[in-house]
């Protein structure tokens, strides 16, 4: 019954990807502007610019080049960027590990301190401590991430330079820290090219993954002090939404007549609140969960910029001014990607945690 659930949600999400390919090749084609103008210059002659149009293809009929597009999409290619001159899947191994795991940190804070706090509101509902938590989450909702991430910096990298709590404003590790890839120490010989190469590459420039496989506690130390600040201030909206919807869901759960019936058991209120009420509103919370960790995926251009992270978000904004297609559909289509991907894996944890779900 599970397996024919998934595979359900697998065939639903094919014309979904293909929605998301067909949109991202015609919003990057509307971008207004010449890409050899925004590449070479204004002052590129007509003759350069023919050329450098047709050796990129851009000079073919749109529907030849989203055919292109699509076949090179299949085979995993993404071409090679106008701007940088080179493959866009380099820049994709260079740049994806940092926003990849900017987010996971960030949804991490989020967790971490956002479903306590909606706990404590639910279970505490109308006193000082749920007026302080939704006062708090509102402020975190409406709090400008580009404002918070100057704040913490400040705070942390001037205020504090002197103190234990000092935390480095920018930057992924200090440099010269060791940060030899996993492979090397572990004595492997890196493919020239193919999946295994990508894959080795990508992993080791995650940069607390790689200290974990290494045994690197330098490094692991070094970059955790680093993420902490960007993870905060990215972090902070997530938290306050996961905040007050973990409330919302077990405010309606403790008014369910089965939560009376185990407390008029005698089951300790530790017992009631996280076996019978928790584990019954993970639905929208699982939710929130999700869609958060995608946009903060797709959303992290400001923190990125503030903090000095070489992400996605960067080289993203830098591609839309520059009129670099290669790039804007290949980051665009992967942050999509990501994003079917975990609706996707909620859909399936909605089957796992309500068995009804699979029988409709």
């Amino acid at each position: 019954m599970m397996l024919q659930y998934i595979t359900r949600r697998l065939i639903a999400s094919i014309p979904v990807l293909f929605g998301i390919l067909l949109v991202t090749f015609a919003l990057a084609r509307m971008i207004p502007g010449d890409p050899c103008y925004a590449i070479l210059g204004e002052k590129a002659t007509k003759e350069v610019c023919d050329r450098f149009i047709r050796e990129r293809g851009l000079d073919k009929p749109i529907i030849t080049q989203f055919g292109i597009y699509i076949k090179d999409m299949a085979r995993g290619e993404f071409g090679d960027s106008i701007r940088f001159g080179m493959p866009v899947t380099r820049l994709l191994i260079e740049r994806l590990p940092t926003t990849v795991e900017l987010s996971f940190a960030a949804l991490l804070i989020s967790i971490i301190f956002g479903i306590p706090l909606g706990i404590i509101s639910a279970v505490k509902h109308n006193s000082w401590m749920d007026v302080v938590t939704m006062v708090w989450a509102n402020i975190g909702v409406s709090m400008p991430v580009f404002w918070l991430g100057l704040m913490l910096a400040y705070f942390f990298s001037l205020i504090l330079k002197d103190t234990p709590f000092w935390l480095p404003p920018s930057g992924r590790i200090t440099p010269g820290t060791p940060d030899d890839p996993f492979y090397e120490v572990w004595g492997w010989t890196l493919p020239a090219s193919g999946m295994w190469a990508a894959i080795l590459s990508f992993t080791s420039r995650l940069n607390i993954l790689n200290a974990l496989l290494t045994a690197n506690w330098e490094l692991l130390k070094d970059a955790i002090k680093h993420l902490i600040l960007p993870a905060l201030a990215l972090g902070t909206i997530p938290m306050a939404l996961i905040a007050r919807m973990a409330r919302s869901a077990m405010l309606d759960v403790l008014g369910q007549d089965y939560i009376r019936t185990a407390r008029a058991k005698g089951l300790r209120q530790s017992l009631v609140i996280m076996k019978h009420a928790f584990r019954n509103s993970l639905l929208p919370l699982v939710t929130v969960i999700g869609l958060s960790l995608g946009g903060l995926l797709g959303g992290a251009v400001l923190t990125e910029t503030i903090f000095g992270l070489s992400g996605l978000g960067r080289i993203l904004y830098e591609a839309i001014t520059a009129r670099d297609y290669s790039i804007v559909q290949a980051f665009t289509v992967v942050i999509a990607v990501f994003f079917v991907t975990i609706n996707l894996l909620v859909d399936i944890s909605y089957a796992y945690f309500d068995p009804r779900i699979r029988l409709n």
